[in-house]
């Protein structure tokens, strides 16, 4: 029993570093300090943290990430700088929180403790990814304000229940291994997007023609669907969004062919081949929003509460609107082809 609630904590503390590193050791540390929690035994080499000096620069860096941390974009930089950071600073405190152990028991749990604080910290960026996406502020304040209650919190009820937050952790940890595949690839296309928005040198350009062309990896994937080898109308780069069926964040081409006007296709790959998909658009109605990042197209049909949306990088605005265009002017055609005389 000694053994597991050791080993609680000492997890505990490494998850909640992928949040707040310096949160975390600055609270503990003022508990320690100020003797709101008795450390036991082999927890004896935790009592470091509530050195003065320790405090004093935990204290400092954390009061430079509590506004940093509530700063539009600011925020994710100051996540891509502490994503090496997070995790040695987690593994160092679970390595600490052990007490007297054999040496291969200590280096298992400093990798476990490195594991769920860069879980823990990938879960923060890329919530905050998804975040700076709003054009407004408050709700950086609210999400950063929720994640400081939350790691206050946790480390008070570590000290009091620590098998209850270690099968919580266990949970935690289990989703977010499956979902960090898609977490990764939701940071990595807004980084993406961002470098896009940063290289931007002039505005947007009208589009007159739609690229007509895919790349023949594609065009492979986009025959299978189609076994008629319709003829490309246009073929435009871009990235998935919202839908069913529909893997977002997936880098692709949006395609039309001239044969079947009421179809689109959006043709991706994947690791395991293919995440291709067809859309039937008569019934859909088609927007344009302009987002900070990107320009969303959105495909949407009210009476099947039915939604796919497709991302173009600002650079390419004007191919959205064109596609746009294009895509009104379909749908248009094919309810005048269904429509009984």
């Amino acid at each position: 029993m000694d053994v597991l609630q050791t080993l609680s904590v000492a997890l505990g503390l490494a998850a909640l570093s992928g949040y707040s590193l310096y949160l975390t050791v600055f609270s503990t540390g003022l508990a320690i300090h100020f003797g709101w929690i008795h450390l036991a035994p082999q927890f004896e080499k935790l009592s470091l943290l509530g050195d003065p000096g320790i405090l004093i620069v935990s204290g400092l860096l954390f009061a430079l990430e509590f506004f940093a941390d509530k700063i539009p974009w600011v925020d994710s930089v100051w996540d891509a700088v502490h994503t090496v950071i997070r995790p040695i600073g987690g593994a160092f405190l679970a390595t600490r929180a052990l007490g007297q152990t054999t040496p291969v028991f200590e280096v298992m749990v400093a990798l476990l403790g490195g594991a769920m604080s860069f879980a823990s910290h990938s879960l923060k960026a890329s919530t905050r990814l998804v975040v700076n996406s709003s054009p407004e502020p408050f709700s950086n304040i609210a999400v950063s304000t929720g994640e400081n209650v939350l790691v206050i919190g946790a480390i008070a009820l570590l000290w009091h229940y620590p098998f209850a937050i270690f099968l919580f952790l266990c949970l935690l940890f289990a989703l977010t291994f499956y979902f960090l595949p898609k977490i990764w690839r939701s940071i990595s296309m807004n980084l993406w997007f961002i470098s896009r928005k940063l290289n931007q040198i002039s505005g947007p350009e009208s589009i007159d023609k739609l690229p007509a062309k895919l790349p023949s990896r594609y065009d492979a994937l986009f025959r299978r669907l189609t076994p008629n080898a319709p003829t490309i109308a246009w073929a435009v780069p871009c990235v998935s969004g919202k839908g069913k069926y529909l893997q977002p964040n997936r880098f692709g081409y949006l395609v039309a062919s001239d044969a079947e006007p009421g179809k689109v296709w959006f043709i991706t790959r994947t690791m395991l081949g293919s995440a291709s998909k067809m859309l039937e658009i008569e019934q859909f109605k088609i927007a344009l929003e302009r987002r900070l990042l990107f320009e969303e197209l959105n495909l949407y049909s009210l009476g099947k509460n039915r939604r796919f949306t497709f991302k173009f990088d600002s650079a390419n605005a004007g191919l959205a609107a064109k596609v746009a265009a294009e895509l009104e002017n379909r749908s248009s055609r094919s309810l005048t082809l269904t429509e009984p005389n």
